[in-house]
């Protein structure tokens, strides 16, 4: 479990925290259980939800103290969710992590030493902003392998398309998931039914709604774009097919007067004169051939290849 000590700074906390002090807990879900003595929250503490059973991101607002959990589409190198558990109560938050994500940003947010209100408000909204600051870059990787994949069924390589589109489909759809369930949550924190924020904190959350609001949009606009290939590689599918189809069409065609002339003299009639003429065979060679090249000709004069 560490503390921290929330003013202009942020600062771990060493022995007791002032009375007006903003006090930040972070722990795990193992020692959420435990149920530590935290000074402040001692009633509340026990509705922080814990990590590891968090789903969505969503904030509940009760009398006493606002609630939720917040779940990234983000995993560790491990392959394990990036997920969070909050609790904000006067001069209080908890946060319960078991990544040690949360951890990481809070030292970065104490080596950055920015000018922050002693607020709950506003370590709340910088803790959001750093969480999805690298989200457009992000984004930005997601559209480059769709371009990849645009190339590539431009090219005709269409063996491998649909695990790629479909990891990529519901990928895109996690995170525009994530942003919606994002902006519910801070609208949740812009009604301030407790009054926990201030104006300069809410005008804070105003802020990270419009960013979170662009990179839905951005979002949205990929998976419009993959459509959009899907649609593309459909269409490039549809072509091959029509090339073999046009082709085994041609063939079929061209040999249908040959097979015309074959059932004709495979008929065998007594009185045939072609059946014991010596040059019969020769001429129906030549006839044959000839079929062919006329066949061959007038296509090629049609332009039907």
């Amino acid at each position: 479990m560490f503390q921290y000590c929330i003013s202009s700074t942020l600062t771990p906390l060493e022995g007791a925290p002032a009375p007006d002090a903003c006090i930040l807990t972070l722990l795990t879900s193992e020692e959420l259980e435990q149920k530590p003595r935290i000074p402040g929250v001692e009633q509340t503490l026990c509705h922080t939800p814990a990590s590891r059973s968090a789903h969505v991101c969503k904030a509940e607002s009760h009398r006493n103290y606002l609630c939720g959990t917040i779940v990234t589409p983000r995993h560790t190198r491990g392959q394990a969710p990036i997920t969070f558990g909050y609790l904000l109560a006067p001069g209080r938050i908890i946060l319960c992590d078991d990544t040690g994500v949360a951890h990481t940003m809070i030292q970065r947010l104490s080596r950055e030493d920015p000018q922050r209100e002693s607020g709950i408000g506003s370590f709340f909204y910088e803790f959001l902003e750093l969480l999805i600051a690298k989200d457009l870059h992000h984004l930005q990787e997601l559209e480059d392998k769709l371009n990849q994949l645009e190339d590539a069924a431009l090219a005709g390589e269409l063996e491998d398309f649909n695990p790629r589109m479909t990891a990529l489909r519901k990928e895109l759809i996690g995170w525009i998931r994530y942003y919606t369930q994002m902006d519910d949550m801070i609208c949740e924190f812009q009604e301030n039914e407790n009054e926990y924020f201030s104006e300069n904190e809410l005008r804070m959350f105003r802020m990270a709604e419009k960013r979170i609001g662009r990179l839905k949009d951005e979002a949205q606009a990929l998976r419009d774009y993959g459509i959009q290939i899907r649609e593309l590689f459909q269409a490039e599918i549809d072509i091959r097919q029509n090339r073999i189809m046009k082709i085994l069409t041609i063939v079929t065609t061209i040999f249908l007067p040959l097979s015309l002339v074959a059932g004709w003299y495979g008929m065998n009639f007594i009185n045939m004169p072609e059946l014991t003429w010596k040059y019969g065979y020769p001429a129906v060679i030549g006839i044959s051939v000839l079929v062919v090249l006329i066949c061959l000709w007038i296509m090629k004069k049609k332009k039907f290849w």
